[in-house]
């Protein structure tokens, strides 16, 4: 039996659709307005779920870095600490979006950073918790959040094996809710580091825990090569303007980007099939157009033994099919056949089955 989760009221599993998740990060620029947009948009895309990141900047930064400089184009402060205060949302934020969210019919959550975080994602009751790739070797926060006992998304970019395995021995007594990303934790990343292959590795290693993408890619393509390979949750980033002022936008995808991906996911889903080999009524035609039958290569009067020199293959295929050619030679013609007239059984003195 395949790996299974569920986030809201969507299953995520072998045969369903891939849960499509688009990261909004920061890219909403601090406007509780813009993020609203940005719920609308990747809902009409078609996405399953918004994510946003939430920090406890004082609790998560040193001192040192909180302080530091940080004064170029993509600043919204002149020290970091100021830069990401201003892209902050606190509890009145999160609240309208978890409610504008329930409105949409799109899935909200978010990344934890640091244990207050952790913290204020439960107290405004989340479906599910990401945890980035840079808190791989967090082990205390992933535990922490473990034990909240939701759905468990984590980033697995600029880790070793070892480093997952140990994120799924520390997690697997307390929570099981669990999908691993295969992640290239590089912005954006180029197409021979993103190491697709790994997803068939996580499916192997941990059968009970759902495996997906988190794509910093420029592009869509990736993600459905991710869904073939056995990815069932994809996160890409997301913006309205890929030239809008912010570090993430330049690798996010445009609504039209998101659009075709969803579209794309879904149709190779449909695609696959089940591995069984079909003729599908939309076939039909197409081969009586280009398939062939045997046919008499000249007259041939009654009586005629046939030879290979007695029959020839033409289109369209509604006769009896070439592969029967070595079960024709030798039989006797019991009609007379014009030149590229079928040759049936019935011509061959074959017994014909009626249906009733």
């Amino acid at each position: 039996m395949s790996a299974r989760l569920k986030i809201d009221s969507f299953e995520i599993h072998d045969d369903s659709d891939c849960y499509v998740i688009a990261e909004i990060g920061n890219n909403h620029q601090g406007s509780l307005e813009k993020c609203k947009e940005l719920f609308h948009a990747a809902k009409e895309c078609g996405a399953h779920a918004v994510k946003l990141q939430k920090r406890d900047n004082l609790a998560l930064y040193t001192q040192e870095a909180y302080n530091k400089s940080y004064d170029h184009e993509n600043s919204f402060g002149t020290t970091y600490g100021e830069h990401r205060e201003f892209l902050e949302f606190g509890a009145y934020e999160y609240r309208e979006l978890k409610q504008y969210a329930e409105e949409l019919g799109i899935t909200f959550f978010a990344t934890a950073f640091d244990l207050p975080s952790a913290d204020f994602l439960a107290e405004i009751d989340m479906p599910a918790y990401k945890i980035a790739s840079g808190d791989l070797r967090s082990l205390p926060l992933i535990k922490y959040v473990a034990q909240f006992q939701k759905p468990m998304i984590i980033s697995t970019g600029a880790g070793t094996l070892e480093d997952v395995q140990r994120v799924y021995d520390a997690i697997a007594p307390i929570n099981n809710q669990l999908c691993f990303l295969q992640c290239t934790a590089t912005y954006p990343a180029d197409f021979e580091e993103l190491d697709l292959r790994v997803i068939e590795t996580y499916r192997e290693l941990f059968p009970g825990v759902v495996a997906g993408l988190s794509s910093h890619d420029n592009g869509i393509a990736m993600a459905v090569a991710a869904y073939v390979l056995g990815a069932r949750v994809i996160e890409k980033h997301f913006t309205l303007n890929r030239a809008m002022k912010g570090t993430d936008h330049a690798f996010s995808l445009e609504p039209i980007g998101l659009r075709k991906m969803v579209r794309d996911l879904r149709r190779t889903r449909q695609a696959l099939g089940d591995g069984r080999k079909r003729v599908h009524l939309n076939e039909r035609s197409a081969y009586l157009k280009m398939g062939k039958k045997l046919v008499a290569a000249r007259d041939l009067p009654v009586g005629t033994v046939l030879t290979a020199a007695d029959i020839t293959m033409k289109s369209p295929g509604d006769g009896l099919a070439p592969y029967e050619l070595e079960n024709v030679i030798g039989k006797q013609l019991t009609v007379a056949l014009k030149a590229d007239e079928s040759i049936s059984r019935a011509a061959l003195g074959d017994r014909v089955e009626s249906i009733a």
